[in-house]
């Protein structure tokens, strides 16, 4: 892990309504991991710090990073980042933090990946290196969101060229045509996708969400210590 580094916005990207990918540029950037995140710090021309963590949505890129944030009404940094952040300002960032919630190219073990709502961001940081790596271990992605509006990543997803299955469960408003109802993930949600057995999985979204899903796996047989979560809010 580093200090704290300057980082130039170069390109902001819409996801979502409220959510934005932000492509950072970062001279002196060491590297990191799929699924390692950042802190990211704003200072005020009072000298007053704001400091958020937001989560490394693509593999390491040279100096470049990109960042998953997610607009929350009424709040102090995200809504400054995802629309009035100008093209060409710098933030400082320091990282990258984390070395639990990773996945590295050299892994063999099937991986089921698991995200709700914008905890999507670090498992397409996975996805993406899977990709890159050209790994052919077995992997499966489950995606819980309010709605079709609410997707992260709908085109990248939707193409299929990684080999990796998924799943995505509306929880509010599910699309005309689709033959699940809306609501929460349920067991049957995650099954079939991967054998308990030897399958890693990890998780990430809101507290509440990362309980209940980490619970359906271990009742689904999923050894409780090969379980990974990552959780805000």
């Amino acid at each position: 892990m580093t200090g704290w580094l300057p980082a130039r916005l170069i390109e902001r990207t819409d996801q979502t309504p409220t959510g934005r990918t932000l492509r950072l540029e970062v001279a002196e950037w060491p590297g990191h991991l799929p699924g390692q995140h950042v802190d990211v710090r704003l200072t005020a021309p009072d000298g007053y710090h704001a400091v958020r963590s937001y989560s490394l949505a693509a593999p390491a890129d040279g100096r470049l990073l990109e960042l998953g944030v997610q607009s929350t009404p009424g709040g102090e940094v995200s809504p400054y980042l995802a629309d009035a952040l100008p093209l060409g300002a710098l933030v400082e960032v320091k990282g990258p933090l984390g070395g639990w919630f990773v996945w590295r190219p050299e892994e063999r073990r099937p991986a089921l990946l698991v995200g709700g709502g914008c905890g999507v961001v670090p498992l397409m940081a996975m996805i993406r290196a899977r990709r890159r790596a050209g790994a052919d271990v077995p992997c499966a992605l489950v995606y819980s969101a309010r709605g079709e509006e609410d997707v992260w990543y709908r085109e990248e997803l939707r193409s299929g060229e990684d080999g990796v299955p998924v799943r995505v469960v509306h929880t509010r408003h599910a699309p005309a045509g689709v033959a699940r109802p809306a609501g929460r993930v349920t067991a049957d949600d995650l099954a079939g996708l991967l054998p308990p057995d030897g399958t890693r999985c990890y998780v990430c979204g809101p507290t509440g969400f990362v309980e209940h899903v980490t619970a359906l796996l271990v009742r689904g047989g999923h050894p409780p210590d090969r379980i990974r979560a990552e959780r805000f809010g």
